[in-house]
Parts: C-alpha cells; structure tokens; sequence
C-alpha cells in the first residue's frame, strides 16, 4: 500500500462523509478544460471536514495542493501523481458579521460580486468577470479593471497544515502583484472578511454590467482558456507586446494565442498541455527576441 492508498484509507475511516475521487481528470477542474488524472482528491463541504483532512495528508506526508476553480493553472497530459484538495458546495456561504461581509472560500468571485450587490455594498464590482473562487483570488491577489483583492479584504481565517484555525489580518497577508503570503500552499484559505462601503445598488449593477459588456468585448470568452497567460512586465503590457510582434492567431495543435485578446492562450478544441507550453515557448522567444522582454508565465503548471 503507497502513501495516496495509505491517505485514502486513513480518511475514509476517519470522515466517512467525505467525498474521495481517485484518477479525477483534471480537465474537469480546470477553466482550461485540459488536464490528466489526480491520483487523490478530497473534496469536503465543512471546515471539520477540511480539517481533518489536512491534518491527515500532512501526517502522511502527502502535502495537498489546493485547488479552487482551476481559473490560473495547467495541468499536465499525464496528470499528477499528488494528492489534490478542492473545498466543496458548503464552503461558499455568504454572511453578514458585525457589519462586515464574510464568504467561503469555494464561492465564485462572480456569485461573491452578486451577494455585495444584494447587500448594497460596493467595491467588488471588479471581481464579476474574474473566473475564479474567492480562495484563489486572494492567493494570488486576483484583479482587474483597477481593483484587487488586496483593496478589500480585511481579513483571512486559514487552517494551518496542523488543523489549526488562523486569522490572519489584512496588513498580514503580504499581498503584493499576483502574490500573497498564501502564495506558498502551505496554509489553506477557508473564509475571507471584507470591509466594503454602502453604495447605490443601481450604481454597482451598472458598474458590473459595464465592466461584464468591456469584458466580453475583448476578451475570448467563447473559448477555454486560464486568462492572461503571462504577468505584466514592468513598464509593458504582455498583450501589447505580443501583438506587436505579429503573434495573435499563432497555433500549435489545439492552442491558439487569441485572434481577439493576444494576452490569452485559447484551447480551440482538443488542446493539451504540451500544445500550451509548446506555443507559450514560441510566444516567449519570439517576444524576447524582437523586443528584449521576457516574458513570464502567469498561469501555473502543475504536474
């Protein structure tokens, strides 16, 4: 019996309720829709649940990876040979705390800006269009349009790798460009405190509605894709630079750098993971050489 057997073992005696896949496709967890099998994935649905099964994977020696909507990553053709922790339906509840807004982790950024609406509070409007979930998000302190995670967040409340609870507060949270002190994995994120001021609802949803219309004016919604391929050079834009060398509509196998958005890779149909990275070389050597920027890759690779 290996460690993931050991692990499954282990966790289906001690929380019989947990759901448990073995050689998940990954191309199911993932925006990009590409991806082979997870040897091991847990998903639970309560923070007991999320405990136990943390503090067992680590007792084992099998550190999770945490998975939110699979928006930023690329997942391998072979799959991974790890063991995969994704919170469930259940830990993407919304509530009100002493005036402020409290969400799960696993709740979607799109379904997170509705619930401050509801509430007439702004500055989430930026969060709509992103496709992530909320524990992502403030990993890797997820923006657009102006606005990031780290403008409002307040407070995140995280399980150690020893089951602990933590609140970490705002100032805490290291949150720098595509990074935050959650960067590492080693703590799993489980519900975030915002401080948002009261708005005018209508202004809120015509600010949401505006940014979902610019959204779908630019960007290559119509296709899989894990968003901008690549971090923003300092003193570039990515998308400006590969437009500028010629680069939009480029393809290998079922990849494509998008005809409409030159910031985003598309999977046309039938994409794998060495497509991506196959077309991501070719972007970033072409960029490199007519211009003199490297170009850094955005999207994680896992596997």
């Amino acid at each position: 019996m290996d460690r993931f057997e050991q692990l499954a073992a282990a966790l289906r005696a001690g929380c019989p309720d947990l759901e448990l896949r073995e050689q998940e496709p990954m191309s199911r967890h993932t925006t990009f829709r590409i991806g082979g099998p997870v040897r091991l994935m847990a998903l639970p649905k309560t923070e007991k649940e999320a405990q136990a099964v943390l503090k067992t994977a680590w007792e084992l020696e099998c550190p999770p990876f945490f998975l939110g909507n699979g928006s930023n990553l690329l997942v391998a053709d072979a799959g991974y040979e790890g063991f995969v922790l994704k919170l469930a339906r259940g830990m993407d509840q919304v509530r009100e705390v002493n005036r402020r807004l409290v969400a799960g982790s696993a709740m979607l950024l799109s379904q997170l800006a509705w619930a401050a609406l509801g509430r007439g509070l702004a500055g989430l409007e930026f969060a709509h269009g992103i496709p992530g979930s909320l524990g992502g998000a403030v990993t890797m302190n997820a923006g657009a349009y102006g606005g990031e995670m780290a403008q409002v967040v307040t407070a995140v409340t995280c399980l150690t790798r020893t089951g602990e609870l933590e609140t970490v507060p705002a100032d805490r949270c290291a949150f720098s460009y595509r990074h935050s002190a959650f960067s590492d994995g080693s703590r799993l994120i489980l519900r975030v405190e915002f401080s948002l001021p009261q708005g005018d609802p209508e202004e809120i949803r015509a600010k949401i509605e505006d940014l979902a219309r610019r959204r779908k004016e630019k960007q290559p919604l119509e296709w899989p894709s894990a968003g901008s391929m690549f971090k923003r050079p300092p003193g570039h834009f990515a998308a400006a630079l590969i437009d500028q060398c010629g680069l939009k509509g480029l393809t290998v196998g079922g990849a494509q750098v998008s005809e409409k958005h030159a910031g985003f890779v598309v999977n046309r149909g039938g994409a794998t993971c060495a497509d991506v990275l196959a077309l991501v070389d070719q972007v970033r050597e072409r960029v490199l050489r007519q211009t003199g920027v490297e170009l850094e890759m955005e999207v994680r690779v896992l596997g």
